[in-house]
């Protein structure tokens, strides 16, 4: 009695499964993300308002920028706003993930944690809006009903921005947290055990194991995070709306009121090329001061 062997796949055949699964992704890249991004980058050498065809200019948009004061103080209010969010927010989401590894691995406790992530930006915008009103918000009441004058958190040129960061990172740090526990859960126990044996204290251990173990992925998430704080947009759009006196017109908020604003779309995505390549070069340079490829794990 003869068994059937069944043969096992051709690698031809792995290949057109696999070009089966990526087409819906490399689709969506080609559509979403490649596509506009060549279109933003031709729109940059051009004249275009929607209206007439794109006129070609050359580096006219470019060197209007350059000359653009208005272009020069978003850029240093969104430096200003990345600073602010990116250090509260890195050091708040360390200190929420050692305490979740050293303490607790409770999974209802994670939940809690990742709880204001699952609000959109704008939701957030609009209740964070409504709490630091000066006037009807409630943590202006909670303000003078601890004997202290009300503060114009949104409405002040000076705490606008920091605001606006501490609110961004509301809504992320349990997000970062998570991130960043999950790189501690790949240092080894062992570790911790024998640094103990040798009588090392938890702040020993955080400066020279895990600290030094969880750089890469800190590294990934600064990345990330340096990057989506560049982009902000929302929240600003929905509470502040780039003021008060320009004090929070932030980049990304810039070009849109001279893309949807002024129709300078021309102009406007000059400015987002601009920005594309900051960001490019950001990125570059954290990846490779933090040598964020390598691991000090053997």
């Amino acid at each position: 009695m003869s068994v059937a062997s069944s043969s096992p796949p051709t690698p031809r055949g792995d290949g057109r499964l696999a070009a089966v699964f990526l087409a819906p992704a490399l689709l969506g890249f080609l559509v979403f993300l490649l596509w506009p991004t060549l279109r933003g980058v031709y729109l940059s050498f051009t004249r275009f308002n929607l209206l007439t065809p794109a006129e070609w200019v050359g580096l006219d948009n470019y060197v209007r920028m350059v000359k653009d004061p208005i272009f020069w103080d978003s850029l240093r209010t969104t430096v200003v706003y990345v600073v602010v969010n990116i250090g509260v927010q890195t050091v708040s989401a360390l200190a929420i993930a050692v305490l979740l590894q050293r303490l607790t691995q409770s999974a209802t406790l994670r939940g809690i944690v990742l709880t204001p992530y699952l609000m959109s930006n704008v939701v957030a915008g609009i209740v964070w809006l409504w709490i630091l009103d000066t006037q009807l918000g409630i943590g202006n009441e909670i303000v003078t009903a601890l004997g202290a004058d009300r503060i114009p958190f949104l409405t002040d040129e000076t705490s606008a921005i920091p605001t606006l960061a501490l609110i961004n990172v509301w809504r992320h740090v349990g997000y970062t947290a998570l991130l960043l526990f999950a790189g501690l859960q790949a240092i080894p126990g062992h570790l911790y055990e024998a640094a103990k044996v040798d009588g090392a204290g938890e702040r020993r251990m955080f400066w020279r194991i895990t600290l030094p173990l969880l750089r890469p992925v800190l590294a990934v998430v600064l990345i990330m995070t340096v990057i989506g704080s560049f982009q902000v947009f929302d929240t600003v759009a929905v509470t502040t709306m780039g003021g008060p006196a320009n004090a929070t017109n932030v980049l990304q908020y810039y070009i849109y009121g001279s893309a949807f604003g002024r129709f300078q779309f021309g102009y406007a995505s000059a400015m987002s090329v601009a920005l594309l390549i900051v960001l490019a070069a950001i990125t570059v340079l954290q990846y490779r001061l933090t040598r964020a490829g390598r691991t000090d794990l053997g």
